[in-house]
C-alpha cells in the first residue's frame, strides 16, 4: 500500500518535478526548433564532412532526445526517492 505524504512534502515534490519538466522542455525546444532555425548559419561548421546544420537535423537532435529521456528518468527517480514516493 502506498504511503501518504504530507501536503507540504507533496508540494515540494511537485515543485522539483515541475522545475525538472521545464528544464527538459527548454532543452527539447532548443535542440528541436532553435538549432534548426539557425541551420543555414550552422552549415558553415563541418564535422566529419557533413555540415553541422545537416548533422543536427539528421542525427544530433535524435541523439539529444534519447539522452534527454534517460537523463529525465534518472533525475525524476532521484526526486521520487528523496520524497519517499519512488516505485520499487
Amino acid at each position: 500500500m502506498a504511503e501518504k505524504i504530507s501536503p507540504e512534502k507533496a508540494e515540494a515534490h511537485w515543485s522539483k518535478t515541475r522545475a525538472l519538466m521545464w528544464t527538459s522542455l527548454a532543452i527539447w525546444f532548443l535542440s528541436s526548433f532553435f538549432v534548426h532555425f539557425f541551420a543555414p548559419s550552422l552549415n558553415k561548421i563541418v564535422i566529419f564532412g557533413f555540415p553541422l546544420g545537416f548533422y543536427m537535423a539528421a542525427q544530433g537532435s535524435l541523439i539529444i532526445f534519447v539522452v534527454l529521456i534517460f537523463w529525465f528518468a534518472i533525475k525524476q527517480n532521484k526526486i521520487d526517492e528523496e520524497f519517499g514516493v519512488a516505485e520499487d
